[in-house]
């Protein structure tokens, strides 16, 4: 490929990178690895004659899609030998995310554990064609199936996702509200302080890793949920700040031990209680916590 063609190659490319990774995040919950889908979509898009490419953008959706596939398939069995519960790796997300709604949504931790109860098929379907708004017969080229086939797929998945989503969507002055109240509950000790903030079915999911300490399995309901925290905060005999910030698109907290961070913390709200709570301490999840990331539908 020529010099020009390259610089051509790469000025498409860079224009519609954050595209292409919002698309390979969602299918993938983990940051690092769409990083490596596009440089893959990168190696193979350099090499192609452009003047044979008709709709660049949906050409590299289409390359993009593939090669999350392609790894959503590795990715499977690396979490079934995951140590504890396993969550999507957290983003720092510019304001400009969290203004979307509707992008907010798609990327947050609850809808994209959501996202996890799919097969890859159908999660790549769901996000393309509910997130993405992107036809049937594009979809069909990126999955390898007939256009019949990804209706029937959309259907299905939407179906699934939608038994299993947040049943209303909260807004961000509300989780702020909560995240408030239980942040308080925290740096005093109030157990009681913390049932009142919780839902009595809520949800607890730690993600260690196995690098750091972490629930081995889901812990459900508020008392034992309240208990496990406030005596988790005891054992730890170090001072934990807890920084208000935007994961995923909605504000979260930050968790950090002289000055570094232990953890980011991401809720699940119904009727102004907390029904699900999402901490990732897995240090490998928690590298691009210093870097704002931009996502975009367009």
């Amino acid at each position: 490929m020529s010099d020009h063609a390259t610089d051509q190659a790469t000025e498409i490319f860079v224009a519609r990178r954050s595209l292409l990774f919002t698309v390979a995040y969602e299918m993938l919950g983990s940051a690092a690895d769409a990083e490596d889908v596009l440089q893959e979509t990168w190696l193979r898009w350099v090499e192609l004659d452009l003047d044979q490419v008709r709709d660049p953008r949906a050409y590299l959706v289409r390359m993009t899609t593939r090669q999350a596939l392609n790894r959503l398939r590795s990715m499977k069995r690396r979490k079934e030998a995951y140590v504890g519960p396993w969550l999507p790796e957290p983003l720092l997300t510019s304001p400009d995310v969290a203004e979307d709604v509707e992008l907010a949504e798609s990327v947050s931790i609850a809808l994209m554990l959501v996202l996890e109860t799919l097969t890859p098929t159908e999660r790549a379907v769901f996000v393309l064609r509910e997130v993405f708004d992107v036809g049937y017969d594009e979809i069909a080229a990126a999955v390898d199936k007939t256009p019949a086939a990804v209706r029937q797929i959309a259907h299905r998945a939407r179906q699934h996702v939608e038994s299993r989503r947040p049943r209303e969507a909260v807004s961000a002055s509300r989780t702020r509200a909560a995240l408030d109240s239980f942040r308080r509950t925290l740096e005093t000790g109030d157990l009681q302080g913390l049932l009142d903030v919780l839902a009595p079915d809520v949800v607890l999911m730690a993600d260690g890793g196995g690098l750091k300490q972490g629930a081995v399995r889901p812990i459900l309901g508020a008392d034992r949920v309240g208990r496990y925290i406030i005596g988790g905060i005891g054992k730890a005999k170090v001072t934990i700040a807890y920084e208000p910030t935007v994961i995923n698109g909605h504000p979260a907290l930050a968790l950090r031990v002289n000055g570094e961070t232990d953890g980011i913390m991401a809720v699940r709200l119904a009727d102004d209680r907390i029904t699900g709570l999402y901490y990732v301490r897995n240090p490998e999840k928690l590298t691009r916590i210093g870097a704002e990331t931009r996502l975009t539908l367009r």
